[in-house]
């Protein structure tokens, strides 16, 4: 297939973890929504659009957010299997448009849609509005999408039609497109090489393209130098493929001078860290092994890892058992590479720790979960967020709990918003929700 004729899409589902809770909580719909871990060390895994308006981001500390969230805002624990259970929805419909899906995450995937091959600009968007509006009738969600000739040029439109938005990029355009954007909207630019390019005064991509080959290796390094920048001139014939389940995520740079003292090499694998760390947020998973890599100036490599018991995407304590994996280089010799990677991957959940029968059973065996700690469960074990199915009011969720009480909210997605009843912690008729129920 010649350039000309390739169509690819890239669909991202905006503020997907937000919207989940929002699609199935009626009473959230247009409300600031965090989800994310409550606890001293917990970060925003999600915010709604009503809470971004207010200065919330993603990867934000928690303590911070809630200082920015007005009084009508909330915050939920995540629950992993309601995203993947709509996921697999939203997913299995876009499969009917497209038989080869490439999902990179829970919410985004690129697709290369057969029925485009050699399609015009006008026939991709309406096709882009049809899947669109599919989505939305069906599942509820919103989805974004951007298109264009290759990946690369496809996830950056589809980040620009945002929110709810779509952006067709048309053929021959992808230069010019990509010209006036900064440097960081292309994969593979993260904080370190958009430094390196701006202390030489590059700051669109447009200045990369005019980079000459010498500028551009020298800076960035040979591959990555020149893959970049073609990449920068809208030129990407990756395949759309159907991934094989992410291994690994790792992050690695070679120094310009050989580092030879201990400090200035933690202090580079602790950056290492952070850009592998991105990945694993961004890929929505959790590690449970870390691995460093040296490279000795005379490029021989050693590599060590340490395994945990339990997986986590807890920044801190894998860039620890980064730094813990170094070796001194007065004892090694220089060393001309590092790189850090987490593998061990997996998707996290956060299964409640306690049942709810009473009399409370033994906890001692319950599962550890190691993301970021729960607020402060009560002796039932009600927490706000909690889904919960009463005997005779149905499926809802918990709003407040404690003083021995606790506030439930009955509604599921179809129900619209629904009354809230208190009752007492210990009431026999309520039981602990599956995430699904809401879905009804």
């Amino acid at each position: 297939m010649g350039g000309h004729d390739r169509w690819v899409i890239h669909l991202d589902m905006d503020a997907f973890y937000a919207s989940c809770e929002q699609l199935t909580r009626p009473t959230l719909a247009h409300r600031p929504v965090l989800v994310g871990g409550a606890g001293p060390r917990g970060v925003v895994a999600g915010a709604s659009y009503q809470a971004r308006a207010h200065g919330i981001k993603s990867a934000m500390p928690m303590s911070q957010a809630r200082r920015l969230l007005p009084p009508n805002g909330v915050i939920l624990p995540p629950r992993f299997a309601l995203y993947e259970l709509l996921s697999t929805r939203v997913f299995d419909l876009v499969a009917q448009y497209a038989p080869v899906l490439e999902r990179i995450s829970l919410d985004e995937a690129f697709a290369e849609p057969p029925s485009l091959s050699g399609a015009s600009s006008e026939q991709v968007r309406e096709f882009g509005t049809r899947l669109r509006e599919h989505i939305r009738a069906e599942i509820g969600l919103v989805a974004s999408i951007g298109a264009a000739s290759g990946k690369q040029v496809a996830k950056v439109a589809s980040d620009l039609a945002k929110p709810d938005g779509l952006l067709v990029v048309d053929q021959g355009t992808e230069r010019d497109f990509l010209a006036p954007l900064p440097t960081r909207v292309l994969w593979g630019i993260g904080p370190v090489a958009e430094g390196k390019l701006r202390a030489i005064g590059v700051r669109t991509l447009g200045q990369l393209t005019a980079l000459s080959d010498a500028d551009a290796v020298s800076t960035l390094g040979s591959v990555v130098g020149r893959d970049l920048r073609r990449l920068a001139t809208g030129v990407d014939d990756r395949p759309v493929s159907d991934r094989a389940e992410l291994k690994q995520v790792s992050a690695e740079t070679t120094f310009d001078r050989d580092l030879i003292d201990l400090v200035s090499l933690r202090r580079e694998v602790r950056d290492l860290a952070v850009h592998a760390h991105k990945r694993l947020v961004n890929a929505e998973r959790v590690a449970r092994t870390v691995v460093v890599k040296l490279r000795h100036t005379d490029f021989s490599t050693v590599t060590r890892s340490e395994t945990m018991a339990s997986p986590t995407d807890e920044f801190d304590q894998l860039a620890a058992m980064a730094e813990r994996l170094l070796i001194d280089p007065s004892d090694f010799g220089g060393v001309r590479l590092a790189g850090v990677a987490f593998s061990g991957l997996s998707v996290p959940h956060q299964d409640p720790l306690f049942t709810l029968s009473v009399p409370v059973p033994d906890v001692s065996t319950a599962p550890t979960v190691s993301r970021a700690p729960a607020p402060v469960v009560t002796s039932t074990g009600w927490r706000p967020g909690d889904d919960v199915v009463h005997d005779e009011f149905g499926s809802g969720w918990v709003q407040g709990a404690g003083h021995g009480r606790v506030t439930v909210r009955f509604e599921t997605r179809s129900s619209g918003p629904g009354v809230a009843r208190t009752f007492v912690q210990e009431d026999p008729a309520l039981r602990r929700g599956d995430p699904g129920d809401c879905l009804a």
